[in-house]
C-alpha cells in the first residue's frame, strides 16, 4: 500500500496555539485512519513450463541458454560498432523516445503534486486600503463621515483528512499511471533499438543482393562477349545472341528496385536516429560485419511477466484500477476538512501586530454523502468492472508475450535449417554454372543448359543471403520478445534527464526574474 511505503510527515508551521491544537487533533486523526478498497498484489506468474508444446523447438538452437540473463544491451551481441553507436545516438535524440520521456516526467510530478494533498495548505495573504465612509452609510446623513487606512495581513491554514484513505488511493493510482508510463518508456525504447537492428540487417541484406546482382550483371556480360566471338566464328546462331542480352537485360531489371529499397531503409535508419534524410549517415552496414551471437539468453517462463515492458505496464494499469476501487468505496464515507485562520487588522500599518489587533478563528466541515439516487452504488460497479476489463487485457498481453518467444524459438529453429539447406544449395549452383560454362565453350552443353544454370546460380545465392538476414532479424525478435534486458541497465529516464541541455545560470537580476516568471 503506498501510504506505508512514503513517509508523510504530519508536523506544520502552527498559527498560535489553537493552531497548534487543530494541527496536533488532526496528525491524531491521520494517524489513525485507514485506506479503503483492495490492496494491490502483484498477478502471479504462470505456471508454464515451456514456451512451446514441442521441447525440441528450443533445443534444436544449439545457441540458446536457458535461464541465462539477458544483457542490457543486447544489441551488442551482434559484435557491430556502428550498431551500437547509432542506438546510442537515438537514446539522445529519437523524437518518440523523449516524447515518452518527457510523458513520464509529468506522470511523476502529477503524483508529487497529489502528495501536497496530504499536508496542511498553508496561504499568507495582506492588503491596504483608504477608504472613505458616510453616516448614510449608518442612518445618520448629517455625519459628514470620515477618510482612514486599513492594513490587514492574514495566515490561512486547510487541511483535508484522510481519514478513509480517498487521498492516498489518489496518490497510489498517481503513482501506478507514472508507473505504466514508465515501461511505455522502455517498451518505446526497446521498439526503436530493435527496428533499428532489423533495418540495418536489412539494409545489409540489400547491399549483399545488390553486390551478387553487380557480380551477375558482370557475368552475364562477360559472357554475351563470349557468344558474340563464337556467333563471329559462326560455331552459335544470333538467336544465343540474342538470348543472352535478354537475360542480362532482365537481370539489369532488378537492380533498380533492391537501389530503392536500399535508400528507403538509409532514410528510416536517419529517423529513428532523429535526424533528417538529407542528413548524412556514414555507418554502412554488411551482412558478413553483424555475427550471429554465440549464445542467445533465453529467459525462463517464469519470469516473463517480470521482465516484458508490455505486460509490466498492463500490471500497473490494473493498479491504478484497483486503486480507484478505493477512491470510490472512501466517496462514501464522510470528508473532514479543518481550517484556521490568523489575522491582524489596523489603521496604521505600524500597528499591524499591536495587541488587540489580532483575529483568528477555527472551522471543521464535516460532509457526508445521504443520497445520491443511486449514483455512488454505480461508480463501484464500474471501478469493479473497469478492474475487470483491465484484467482481462493484462491475461491477454500475458498470452501474446508468450506467443511471442514461441513464434520466435519455432522461426529460429527453420532459420538455421533453411540457411543449411540455402548454403548447400549455393555452393551446388555455383559448381553447375562454372561445369555449364566450360562445357558450352566446347559445344558439350546447349545455350538453354547454360541460361537455367545462371538463373539457378543467381537465385541460389540471393536466397541464402535473404536465409541468412532473416536468421539475424529473428535473433532481434527474440530478444525483443523476452523484454530487451531494461532491467539490466541503468535507469533508462535517468539517462535521458542526464542527456538533457543544462539550463544556464542566470548571471543578473533580470535574468532571475525571467527564470522564475517562465519556470524555466
Amino acid at each position: 500500500m503506498l501510504s506505508k511505503r512514503r513517509g508523510y510527515p504530519l508536523k506544520t508551521p502552527s498559527a498560535g496555539p489553537q493552531g497548534l491544537r487543530l494541527v496536533l487533533m488532526a496528525g491524531m486523526m491521520t494517524v489513525s485512519s485507514c485506506t479503503l478498497g483492495p490492496d494491490f498484489t502483484r498477478p502471479a506468474s504462470p505456471d508454464v513450463p515451456a514456451y512451446t508444446d514441442k521441447a525440441e523447438a528450443e533445443h534444436a538452437v544449439k545457441a540458446l541458454r536457458l535461464g541465462k540473463e539477458l544483457p542490457g544491451q543486447w544489441w551488442t551481441l551482434f559484435h557491430s560498432k556502428p550498431l551500437t553507436l547509432l542506438i546510442e545516438q537515438a537514446i539522445k535524440h529519437n523524437p518518440d523516445l523523449q516524447s515518452a520521456h518527457a510523458t513520464l516526467v509529468q506522470a511523476q510530478e502529477n503524483t508529487s503534486s497529489k502528495e501536497g494533498s496530504l499536508w496542511p495548505a498553508i496561504d499568507a495573504t495582506g492588503y491596504a486600503t483608504r477608504q472613505q465612509i458616510s453616516g448614510a452609510q449608518f442612518g445618520n446623513p448629517n455625519f459628514k463621515g470620515s477618510v482612514y487606512n486599513l492594513y490587514n495581513t492574514s495566515l490561512g491554514i486547510s487541511y483535508t483528512l484522510d481519514v478513509f484513505g480517498a487521498i492516498r488511493r489518489q496518490i497510489e493510482s498517481l503513482d501506478a499511471q507514472a508507473e505504466f508510463q514508465r515501461f511505455q518508456l522502455e517498451g518505446a525504447f526497446l521498439t526503436i533499438a530493435s527496428n533499428i537492428v532489423t533495418t540495418a540487417v536489412q539494409e545489409a541484406s540489400i547491399r549483399a543482393q545488390i553486390d551478387a546482382t553487380q557480380e551477375m550483371i558482370a557475368s552475364q556480360a562477360q559472357q554475351l562477349d563470349v557468344i558474340k566471338q563464337q556467333f563471329e566464328l559462326g560455331s552459335t546462331s544470333k538467336t544465343a545472341i540474342l538470348a543472352q542480352q535478354s537475360a542480362l537485360e532482365q537481370t539489369k531489371t532488378t537492380l533498380p528496385p533492391l537501389q530503392q529499397q536500399l535508400a528507403q531503409l538509409r532514410n528510416r535508419l536517419k529517423v529513428l536516429v532523429g535526424t533528417f534524410p538529407s542528413t548524412d549517415l556514414a555507418a554502412q552496414f554488411k551482412l558478413e560485419e553483424i555475427t550471429l551471437p554465440d549464445n542467445l539468453p533465453l529467459s525462463l517462463p517464469s519470469k516473463l511477466v517480470e521482465q516484458r515492458p508490455d505486460i509490466r505496464a498492463q500490471e500497473a494499469l490494473l493498479h491504478v484500477a484497483s486503486a480507484q476501487i478505493g477512491v470510490v468505496i472512501a466517496s462514501v464515507f464522510p470528508d473532514f476538512t479543518l481550517r484556521a485562520n490568523v489575522s491582524t487588522i489596523a489603521t496604521e500599518a505600524g500597528n499591524l501586530f499591536a495587541p488587540g489587533s489580532d483575529i483568528w478563528n477555527i472551522t471543521a466541515n464535516l460532509a457526508q454523502p445521504i443520497f445520491h439516487g443511486g449514483q455512488l452504488t454505480h461508480q463501484r460497479r464500474a471501478a469493479k468492472a473497469a478492474y475487470q476489463q483491465i484484467a482481462e487485457q493484462y491475461r491477454s498481453t500475458v498470452l501474446t508475450a508468450f506467443k511471442n518467444v514461441a513464434d520466435t524459438l519455432n522461426a529460429l529453429q527453420y532459420d538455421a535449417e533453411e540457411l543449411k539447406t540455402q548454403e548447400s544449395a549455393q555452393r551446388a549452383a555455383h559448381e553447375t554454372l562454372e561445369l555449364t560454362q566450360a562445357q558450352f565453350l566446347i559445344g558439350a552443353v546447349s545455350y538453354l543448359d547454360l541460361l537455367t544454370a545462371q538463373h539457378n546460380d543467381q537465385q541460389a545465392r540471393l536466397g541464402q543471403i535473404k536465409a541468412k538476414a532473416t536468421q539475424l532479424s529473428d535473433t532481434a525478435a527474440l530478444f525483443l520478445a523476452l523484454g530487451g534486458g531494461w532491467w539490466q541497465r541503468a535507469d533508462l529516464a535517468k539517462t535521458l534527464t542526464d542527456n538533457q541541455p543544462k539550463t544556464k545560470k542566470p548571471t543578473s537580476l533580470l535574468e532571475q526574474f525571467e527564470q522564475f516568471r517562465t519556470g524555466k
